[in-house]
Parts: structure tokens; sequence; C-alpha cells
């Protein structure tokens, strides 16, 4: 009977202590970011942000020229084994040291920034479930869908401002390889999440279901 006690003690320790591991994708100025960022409020000493962003592949070989004509909204231009290998360190409860990436040299800084585990890791970014290399490894998957017109908008204010882009650069990425790549690759896989959420507005209902959901799992 003690014995049988023990063993159920142990499996409810392991059930607390086990980490939730939540994606979040979407296109391009869908709200991704919003989303992540509202979810880690909601648990702001057991969470953490992982952005895909930083797995971008360095360019440091190639010329400024060459680095502005790569498609970075293509699936081969991030490092998905890197990635996988840190997710899996966290939910193992091990530290990483996450990549530092530059969208305006195209490189990756020689620093590195050191991300201890976390209850609730969060990870965003706009091709998660179309990389065969982490998609499966997400205990919840979060699609934000938003109307194309406000994606733009936002991607124009976004890449003028805090990237240093002219309007015409955001223009032609947009038409070459952005929306192209979406079509391909980020609007097909809505199908493998587990939640849609509509975000052409601060939809907070459906923020508060997911919070309720990741609540239920660390209790």
């Amino acid at each position: 009977m003690f014995k049988t006690l023990l063993i159920m003690m142990s499996i409810c320790i392991q059930a607390i202590a086990s980490p939730i591991l939540i994606g979040i994708a979407g296109g391009t100025g869908s709200g991704k970011t919003t989303m992540a960022k509202k979810i880690q409020d909601a648990f702001p000493d057991q969470s953490i942000l992982i952005c895909q962003d930083s797995y971008y592949k360095d360019l440091s070989h190639l010329t400024m020229e060459e680095k502005a004509k790569t498609n970075l909204d293509h699936p081969n231009s991030l490092d998905f084994d890197i990635l996988r290998h840190h997710l899996i360190d966290l939910m193992n409860k091990k530290p990483i040291e996450q990549p530092i990436y530059s969208f305006t040299t195209y490189e990756r800084d020689v620093e590195t920034q050191h991300v201890e585990p976390a209850q609730v890791i969060i990870v965003e970014g706009i091709l998660l479930f179309a990389a065969l290399e982490v998609r499966d490894l997400f205990d919840l998957k979060i699609f934000v869908d938003t109307d194309n017109d406000i994606r733009l908008l936002r991607r124009i204010e976004r890449d003028t401002a805090e990237r240093g882009r002219s309007f015409d650069s955001v223009k032609n990425q947009y038409l070459t390889t952005v929306k192209p790549m979406h079509d391909a690759f980020v609007e097909p896989s809505k199908q493998y999440a587990d939640v849609i959420i509509p975000m052409c507005r601060q939809n907070q209902i459906a923020v508060d279901l997911v919070i309720s959901r990741i609540r239920a799992h660390l209790n």
C-alpha cells in the first residue's frame, strides 16, 4: 500500500513538473507576437518566449546584394534542426543559447542569448507548422488568422519603422516572396492547428480560453 502511494505521488509530481510547449503560427503581421505576449503576461514567472526569427540561417558568406535577394519567407531559410534541438532541451529542463539574428545585416551575432527553461514554453513564427522538424513537438498549436490587407499594412509599418526598409523594398519583397510563400506554406499549415483564432480585432475571449487551457495543464 505504501509503495503504491509512493508510485502515485511520483507520477503526480512528474505530471505537475512537465512543461507545456505552445506553438503560435500565422502570416506576417497577423498578431502572433501580440498573442504570444498575452499568454506570457498571464504566466510571468513560469513562461519564456522563443521567436522563430532568431533561427534564420547566417548569410555572412554572401554579398549585401545577394543577401537582399535571399527568400527569407521559405522554410529553407531557417535552421529548424537547431530550433528542434533547443526546444527538446527546454522541454527536458535544460538551458539553451539562443541565436541573435540581425535583419539589417542578415547575419547572426557572435553573442547568444542565454535562456533558462520554464513550465510554459511559447514559440512564435510564420512557418512553425510548415516545418516537419518542429511541428509535432508542440502540445498546443495556435494559428492566428488575420485579413491579408491588415497584415500587409502591419508589415509595411514594421519594416519601415523597425528595420529601416523603404516602402518600395517592402512592397517588392511582399509581392515576390512574402505573399507567394504565404500561399504555398503558411496558409496550408493552418490545417495542423489545434486552435484557429481570428485576430483582426483584440479577441480577448479566445485568449482567455487558451490561457485557461494552459492553466489547467499546469494544475
